[in-house]
């Protein structure tokens, strides 16, 4: 077997490159969100809520992620540019016909499957075949990259894991977007151990560095917009960077939180563990209401 050699050079060029990545990204993310409170109050309104406290906040920061995650990847190779830029631009896309469009009368993946048995097409079940859709074609364009992917059933399902990891990780950002700060705590604790070495992990740590104060002050929150298109990049981060059984493990770990999310409260499993409660409260205005 003839052993690949890495470069170190070329290691030490990427890794700067990823870190070049990661400061551009929180730089854009930062200025974006500054520039988002400055637009008229009818640009803004639309993105208006009540979060759970009772408070007004913006889902803008959703799209502030999107600009300061594409800024991180121009700096990276043009395939993964590419790539993960589509990626990023699609999932956003579909969160923000949730956003802007959709309704609460259907909640959670049994909800909109329900729905939809009923004929009913709601935003989050176009959202969610999208999201799968999306993933498998990531998952698709990065299967070429791998030496010896192989061809036939085999390849296919490597890929149908792979684009499950995407759109899994995707939903797990969405589902964790309940509390200020918590998808993005989430998002940098799955993204960092990756961050030097893949750009699209870089990007994802880099843009939510940038928006997190406005998220931990529940002056803003990341809204399907930000929270798919941040989970659909750590999951091609994961992806990337991972093979048949760290996917597989991936995507076994996903299913489970989301079945579970249907039956019990996130909120209430957090609360209930000293560790998780300090760690989900934790960068929150000492007067944050308890949850």
């Amino acid at each position: 077997m003839t052993r690949v050699r890495t470069n170190p050079r070329s290691l030490l060029h990427s890794r700067a490159r990823s870190m070049v990545g990661l400061v551009t990204a929180a730089g854009a993310s930062a200025a974006a969100i500054r520039l988002s409170t400055r637009l008229p109050e009818h640009w803004q309104g639309p993105w208006t809520r009540t979060n759970h406290a009772g408070e007004r906040v913006t889902l803008l920061e959703g799209p502030a992620w999107v600009v300061g995650a594409l800024a991180g990847l121009a700096l990276s190779g043009r395939d993964g540019r590419r790539r993960a830029g589509a990626l990023v631009i699609t999932a956003a896309g579909l969160g923000m016909l949730d956003d802007l469009a959709g309704s609460t009368s259907s909640k959670g993946l049994r909800g909109h499957l329900t729905a939809l048995g009923r004929g009913e097409v709601t935003t989050g079940a176009v959202k969610l075949l999208g999201l799968g859709a999306t993933g498998l074609a990531a998952a698709a364009a990065v299967e070429p990259g791998r030496a010896a992917s192989g061809r036939g059933p085999g390849r296919l399902l490597r890929t149908m894991v792979a684009g499950g990891v995407i759109a899994g990780t995707a939903n797990l950002v969405n589902l964790l977007d309940l509390r200020p700060g918590r998808a993005l705590k989430g998002v940098i604790g799955l993204a960092l151990p990756m961050a030097l070495p893949s750009p699209a992990a870089a990007a994802s740590v880099g843009a939510s560095l940038g928006v997190i104060a406005d998220d931990l002050d529940a002056r803003s929150m990341l809204g399907d917009t930000g929270a798919n298109a941040a989970g659909a990049l750590v999951g091609l981060a994961l992806v990337e960077r991972t093979g048949p059984v760290g996917r597989t493990v991936s995507l076994a770990a996903l299913t489970a939180l989301t079945l579970a999310s249907e039956r019990v409260s996130f909120s209430s499993v957090i609360d209930r563990h000293p560790l998780l409660r300090r760690l989900d409260r934790w960068g929150r205005p000492a007067t944050d209401a308890p949850r």
